[in-house]
C-alpha cells in the first residue's frame, strides 16, 4: 500500500517525517508538534486539556494526576480535522500516556474513520531503539535508503562522543520534574553514560518515577542536570529559581554547593524519543567534559549553568 496521507500523534514522529522529506504527505499533527517550524502550519488532530504554559510544575502534576485518577483523557481528538486528513497511516506511541496521545485517542480515531489506516506505534526506551525506529519507519514509507542515511549519521555522531574517554567520570543525576521530583528514565541514563558521566538512581530503559529528596541526598551527585519534561532551558531555569533556589536541604547537596547544576532544553533534546536526542548526548558531553568538547557545536540556548 502506497502511503499518501499521514497523521502523526507523536512529536518525535513528526520530526522524523520531515527528515524523510515526506512532510507534504503529513495531514495532521498534535499541538506539541512544533519542530520544525513548518509543522505549526499543519492541521492539529490532537490537543491537550491542560494548558501547561500557564501552570507551575506542581499545578501541572496535580492536574495530570487528577485526570488519570478519574480516568479522564489528558488529550482530546479533533474529529473534524482527523476526518479531513483521512490518513493511510497513523503514527502513535505507547511510551508515556502523559507525554503524547495514547491508546484512547488511537482507538477513537479508528472508530471515526471510515477507511481504516495502517497503525504504527513507536515505543523506544533507549538510543538503539530510537535509531531502530528510523529504520522501521523507512520501510513503511518505502524510503529505506534515506533511512540508512539518517541512521548512519546518528551512529557516527554517537561514536564521536564515545571515543573520547573520560578518566574522571562525575556522578550525574538527571531530574525530569522539579515539583515533585521525578527521575529521568528511558534513554537518558544511557545518554549520560555515553557523554562520560556515571548515571545515578535511574536505569537505562526504566520508566521515569517519582523521586524523594532522601534518594537525591543518598546518591550524592557531583553534578545535577535539570530537564523537566517538555520545558526549555529558560523555563527550567525559572522553575528552578522559584522552587529550589532557597531550599535549605537542596542547598546542602554537594553538587549545589560546588555550583554544578545545569538546565537543558528538555523539550527539544531529552523528553521525546526523537533523533534530536543525539544532540542531547552532545549537549551532555559539553556539560560533563567541557574541556574535551569545548569545540563541539550545539544549538544556541540548549543548556545553561544555573547554580
Amino acid at each position: 500500500m502506497s502511503i499518501k496521507r499521514i497523521v502523526s500523534f507523536l512529536p518525535s514522529a513528526t520530526e522524523l517525517l520531515y527528515e524523510f522529506r515526506v512532510q507534504d504527505n503529513l495531514y495532521g499533527v498534535t499541538h506539541e508538534c512544533k519542530y520544525p517550524s513548518d509543522a505549526n502550519s499543519k492541521p492539529q488532530v490532537i490537543n491537550s486539556v491542560i494548558n501547561s504554559d500557564e501552570l507551575t510544575s506542581k499545578e501541572i502534576d496535580t492536574k495530570t494526576c487528577q485526570l488519570l485518577h478519574e480516568g479522564e483523557d489528558i488529550f482530546v481528538l479533533n474529529e473534524k480535522n482527523l476526518k479531513e486528513a483521512n490518513p493511510d497511516l497513523i503514527i502513535s506511541q505507547e511510551t508515556c500516556k502523559v507525554c503524547a496521545a495514547y491508546t484512547n485517542q488511537v482507538n477513537k480515531a479508528i472508530q471515526i474513520l471510515q477507511r481504516k489506516p495502517i497503525l504504527h506505534s513507536m515505543d523506544p526506551h533507549n538510543l538503539q531503539e530510537i535509531i531502530n525506529s528510523v529504520t522501521e519507519l523507512g520501510k513503511i514509507l518505502e524510503k529505506e535508503s534515506r533511512g540508512k542515511e539518517i541512521t548512519d549519521l546518528l551512529e557516527k555522531r554517537i561514536n564521536n562522543i564515545k571515543k573520547i574517554k573520560n578518566d574522571n567520570s562525575p556522578k550525574v543525576l538527571a531530574i525530569e520534574w522539579i515539583d515533585p521530583f521525578f527521575t529521568a528514565g528511558h534513554w537518558v541514563p544511557e545518554m549520560i553514560q555515553i557523554a562520560g558521566g556515571i548515571n545515578m538512581i535511574s536505569k537505562i530503559g526504566e520508566r521515569s518515577r517519582r523521586l524523594e529528596i532522601q534518594e537525591i541526598i543518598d546518591s550524592d551527585p557531583d553534578m545535577i542536570i535539570m530537564m523537566p519534561c517538555g520545558f526549555d532551558t529558560k523555563r527550567t531555569s525559572a522553575e528552578y529559581n522559584n522552587t529550589l533556589k532557597e531550599n535549605e536541604i537542596w542547598n546542602s547537596l554537594k553538587a549545589v554547593k560546588n555550583k554544578q547544576v545545569f538546565a537543558v532544553d528538555a523539550n527539544s533534546f531529552f523528553s521525546k524519543p526523537s533523533i534530536r536526542t543525539i544532540e542531547g548526548v552532545e549537549i551532555l558531553a559539553k556539560i560533563i567534559q567541557p574541556d574535551k568538547f569545548k569545540n563541539l557545536e550545539v544549538s544556541k540556548g540548549s543548556f545553561s549553568h544555573i547554580g
